[in-house]
């Protein structure tokens, strides 16, 4: 087995806890069963959001997923760079996997979908 890394991203409308929440488990449930991840394949995750949203944790949509009780997982601001995507939640989940990397399926939604339409593109060829 190998760690690799599954990416997705969304956007909010607006910096209201409910929003990110419900957003962050929206991406992350497509990211499982895109994947077909299962809570024991899964060393961490890493949640991170722009500067204008803190309304709450994203982190907490996955406490509300079955199985996930004791999967690690850490929130934290992603760097101010200028021009960036505003209102943006991030995600890194490390699985155990014997996927290939290009097997992988990252996913982004809303507005998130700016910032990998290459990763898109490649998976809609496949």
């Amino acid at each position: 087995m190998m760690s690799r890394g599954v990416r997705g991203a969304t956007t909010v409308t607006i910096n209201n806890a409910d929003q990110m929440v419900n957003r962050t488990k929206e991406l992350v449930d497509e990211i499982i069963k895109l994947n077909s991840i299962q809570p024991e394949q899964i060393s961490h995750v890493f949640i991170s959001v722009t500067k204008d949203i803190d309304a709450t944790f994203p982190s907490k949509a996955l406490r509300k997923i079955d199985g996930w009780t004791y999967v690690p997982v850490m929130c934290m601001q992603e760097i101010e760079v200028p021009g960036s995507l505003e209102k943006c939640i991030r995600v890194m989940m490390v699985i155990n996997t014997d996927k290939k990397q290009e097997e992988i399926h990252h996913v982004y939604h809303y507005e998130a979908i700016k910032l990998r339409p290459d990763l898109l593109k490649a998976q809609k060829e496949q």
